[in-house]
């Protein structure tokens, strides 16, 4: 928790912002939808390595921001599991010396973390007090991240979320449209469930808690540094979502749907284990910031809307 002798006083209107991972799906969003808040430090990982605490440490104190949005992780998440020193650089330790230099600063960290810290097993919707316990390495480093950050005094927002996509970088949404111009069948895993969530409905979220953290309308904080799940609303399962995906890229993307098959998570063997239930409640998130994120299918019309005119401008 934050020391309480800081106010929401200390952060000004006009704040200097580091954006890390601009480069990625997220952290992209961010840094347009952060635009006119204050001056922006954007970095990716060929500007900076965060496996490297010095230089995360330069790269602080250089930009010497009020508000620190950490977008950048280690996501290979099969990977992960040969690469355990990198995956902890990045998710772990990087984070915890984001959150020594936001205290020199007396910045606000936000930080994202992922429902991976859990092992699926709970039928219901996963809240921020459940036990965590990761299946794979890179959930695990990611818990240490988030601890790392909690157990310093920085202020801290740190959102648990699941399933990011959008219209750029790497994810789900675009992979299934690229294999479905390749092949005419596909086989997708039915039995994980979560709530697939938007690099944009993220960024918009952020930005409307912190502008309100700003604005003092949450109180000190004492108040509001803490753990949120961040997801949009509702649930599916990968089989699910691309049923939900290709439904509309016929119609506005003209990509001819492939025949989908539903299979087990037995049945298609990766490096690391995944939770089945990786839904996350948000009543936490609503009840301190009256802040909803749109059901799953709408966030998803809003991409294909920026893929449509995207793909009209090509």
């Amino acid at each position: 928790m934050s020391d309480t002798s800081i106010s929401a006083a200390h952060l000004p209107p006009n704040l200097r912002i580091l954006i890390l991972g601009n480069a990625g799906q997220l952290g992209r969003e961010l840094e347009r939808i952060f635009a006119g808040l204050g001056p922006i430090t954007a970095v990716d990982r060929e500007s900076v390595d965060l496996g490297d605490a010095d230089q995360t440490r330069e790269l602080v104190r250089s930009a010497a921001p009020d508000l620190i949005l950490n977008a950048a992780a280690y996501t290979a998440v099969d990977r992960a599991e040969s690469e355990m020193a990198a995956a902890h650089a990045i998710n772990a330790l990087a984070p915890r010396v984001l959150a020594e230099e936001a205290i020199e600063r007396n910045a606000l960290l936000v930080h994202y973390s992922t429902d991976y810290v859990f092992d699926g097993s709970k039928p219901e919707p996963w809240i921020e007090t459940d036990a965590p316990r990761p299946l794979n390495v890179y959930g695990a480093s990611k818990l240490a991240g988030e601890q790392a950050i909690q157990n310093s005094l920085v202020k801290h927002l740190i959102f648990r979320t699941s399933w990011i996509y959008g219209p750029h970088g790497n994810n789900f949404l675009l992979t299934m449209l690229r294999l479905a111009r390749e092949r005419d069948r596909l086989s997708i895993v039915d039995d994980q469930i979560g709530a697939p969530t938007t690099a944009i409905s993220l960024a918009r979220a952020t930005h409307t808690i912190v502008t309100g953290i700003v604005a003092g309308r949450f109180g000190a904080p004492q108040d509001w540094s803490s753990l949120y799940h961040m997801t949009c609303a509702g649930s599916v399962s990968w089989f699910g979502f691309a049923q939900a995906i290709f439904s509309r890229a016929g119609e506005q993307l003209g990509i001819k749907a492939p025949q989908l098959t539903p299979i087990a998570t037995k049945d298609y063997p990766t490096s690391a284990a995944r939770p089945r239930n990786s839904v996350l409640s948000n009543a936490k998130l609503h009840d301190r910031f009256a802040e909803k994120l749109p059901p799953w299918e709408s966030a998803l019309d809003e991409v294909f809307q920026a893929l449509r005119l995207d793909h009209q401008r090509q």
